[in-house]
């Protein structure tokens, strides 16, 4: 978590990220990149309007009035010791932070959410919920600010495939240090999916053997739907954060299957950690 990136639209969750960005950054001594992205409206020349003169006149002030948010944020939350550099940059939205990741060495993202419901969320979604689609590196989505510190217990849903996980149990556990947490390793039970408790125990313990995990507690949570479970679990030990895989569905299988990752972000106020499985 040395290099990590908060996309910034100057939203109250876009500054619960950025300071939450802060308390992890000044954890692991390391850097926040603030990236505001403009996605300029397509002008046709004409002779009432010349194009070229019209973009550099709205650009920069488009790029000043950014600036000076920018200034207002690192003033009031940052600190001289506080690694921060700010970046605006126009283009569209996930082409430009794809690139910014790549080209930065982004090892995480943090950004804000509000959430979607009803057919929004089902046609549109929110943009959180796409990055932590097409991320190629974690995501911790954010709705409120809470200090980095406060958080001692990880909720983490399994789905015991372990020759998929290996990479996403690495990062988790990783995870799990960095905050000193406990982790609580959850198999949600539907009716669809529904295998006896003993049984799933049994998995899970072996599960958490096999890798080795430290600090933790395993758990059968039955519930009609994963991501009720994931969220109503959640809720019941008051945990601090969900950290959990998301198949990176993109197109039609998106909105056909959805993702329970994104489900969650969407109905959840505490942080969740994503990671995508598809690479």
């Amino acid at each position: 978590m040395k290099n990590i990136l908060v996309p910034c639209d100057f939203s109250e969750q876009a500054i619960n990220a950025f300071r939450f960005a802060l308390d992890i950054s000044r954890k692991a001594k390391g850097k926040v990149h603030l990236v505001h992205v403009i996605e300029l409206p397509v002008v046709h020349d004409s002779v009432f309007m010349p194009v070229l003169s019209f973009e550099e006149v709205f650009i920069k002030e488009l790029r000043e009035k950014a600036e000076k948010e920018f200034t207002k944020l690192t003033t009031k939350y940052g600190s001289p010791s506080d690694k921060v550099s700010t970046h605006v940059l126009f283009g569209g939205t996930f082409r430009m932070l794809e690139d910014y990741i790549a080209n930065e060495s982004i090892d995480l993202v943090i950004m804000g959410t509000k959430g979607a419901t009803g057919a929004r969320e089902i046609l549109v979604g929110s943009n959180t919920e796409k990055v932590v689609r097409r991320s190629p590196v974690p995501v911790i989505a954010v709705k409120k600010y809470m200090e980095a510190d406060s958080i001692k217990n990880i909720v983490f849903p399994n789905t015991l495939d372990t020759e998929k996980q290996e990479s996403l149990v690495m990062r988790v556990k990783a995870l799990q240090d960095f905050f000193k947490a406990t982790l609580h390793i959850v198999w949600i039970n539907t009716p669809t999916n529904f295998t006896p408790d003993r049984i799933t125990t049994q998995r899970l313990e072996a599960f958490a053997k096999r890798f080795m995990f430290k600090n933790y507690t395993v758990n059968v949570y039955n519930d009609p739907y994963e991501e009720a479970g994931i969220i109503n679990f959640t809720h019941s030990i008051k945990a601090d954060m969900i950290a959990m895989g998301t198949h990176g569905r993109k197109g039609l299988a998106h909105v056909l299957a959805g993702s329970i990752a994104e489900e969650v972000v969407n109905h959840v106020d505490c942080p969740i950690w994503t990671y995508s499985l598809k690479k």
